[in-house]
Parts: structure tokens; C-alpha cells; sequence
């Protein structure tokens, strides 16, 4: 028996920053491990519905690890075109049903999200919709990868560069 989920279509236009020069998916060696799976497991690529969304979870990214957002820059903001069914794990309800709880910044709670999201690869979804822990009023979307494609997003070239720090998001938390 699968997990208790429902499935939901999301197309549009979805955002990640990447060091700057960096191809819109790199192959990395070994996988990190992120808030919805462990790298030796399944690598995936994570998706901002804003660009103030992906700024705000590359902010708690630094606040965690203690870095200077300026020694961070530049930065590319890729565009990425999304048409896709996943996982709809988008709000506390949603996700209660799975037993988690709202995500909240830190690595600490990670073990629990890690397990769901590496049960729905496991069970064949692409991957999921989950609220921002940096933003929790918007939504991230966490796509199962293999080495070189993920399903359903194409990267749109050229990224956007940005040479500064952009000013921290509204409604972000770290």
C-alpha cells in the first residue's frame, strides 16, 4: 500500500540559482543529500515557485552553513519550464497525511523527509510539491533525477546573472 497522496498537475515557469557558470543541471559526484532525499539514494533537483522563493532558500541555505551571501556571488537564476504531475504534499494537511509536520529550516528534521520522498520515488511518482521552509506561504517542488535529465522540466538558457545579493525576500524564515 502506497502512501496517502494525491496527485497534482503543475505547469509553468518554476526558479533555481546555481553558481554562476554552471550548467542548469549538473552532474554531481556523490549526490548531496537534501531536505526530501539522500543522495546515495536518488539525486533530485529542487524548484522555486519565485525567484524571491529561491533566493529565500539559498538565504537559510547560507544562514545554516554560516557563509556571507556576498562571497556567494555571482549567481545564475535559471528558468525552468515545468509540466508535470507529482506528489501533493503543499500544505499541512497534506502532508499530516503522510505524517509530517509544516518544514522548518535546519537539517535536523530532515530524516523524516527523506524517508516519504525516497518512498514516493520508490513508488514511481517523479517527484513532489512541497511548502517552503525558507518561505512557507509558497512552494518548492523536489524532481527525482537520473545522471544527466530530470522529467517534465526543461532549463530555460540563458540563466539570469546576478552580480549582487538580492535584498532577503519578505515572509522568509532562516
Amino acid at each position: 500500500m502506497g502512501l496517502d497522496v494525491d496527485p497534482v498537475r503543475v505547469a509553468g515557469r518554476w526558479f533555481k540559482h546555481a553558481y554562476h557558470g554552471s550548467a542548469a543541471l549538473v552532474l554531481r559526484n556523490p549526490p548531496p543529500d537534501s531536505r526530501w532525499q539522500r543522495g546515495n539514494v536518488v539525486d533530485a533537483l529542487y524548484l522555486a515557485d519565485e525567484e524571491d522563493t529561491a533566493w529565500a532558500e539559498w538565504y537559510r541555505q547560507l544562514a545554516e552553513l554560516g557563509l556571507p551571501p556576498a562571497k556567494q556571488m555571482p549567481r545564475d537564476l535559471w528558468t525552468w519550464e515545468v509540466d508535470i504531475e507529482l506528489a501533493d504534499l503543499s500544505d499541512p494537511a497534506r502532508l499530516a497525511r503522510v505524517g509530517l509536520g509544516m518544514p522548518k529550516p535546519g537539517r535536523s528534521g530532515w530524516p523524516a523527509y527523506q524517508r516519504v520522498g525516497e518512498t514516493l520515488h520508490n513508488e514511481g511518482w517523479p517527484g513532489l510539491l512541497a511548502p517552503s521552509a525558507a518561505r512557507p506561504e509558497h512552494t518548492v517542488m523536489c524532481l527525482f533525477r537520473n545522471e544527466n535529465a530530470v522529467v517534465g522540466a526543461v532549463p530555460n538558457a540563458p540563466p539570469k546573472t546576478v552580480a549582487d545579493p538580492p535584498a532577503p525576500p519578505t515572509g522568509m524564515t532562516t
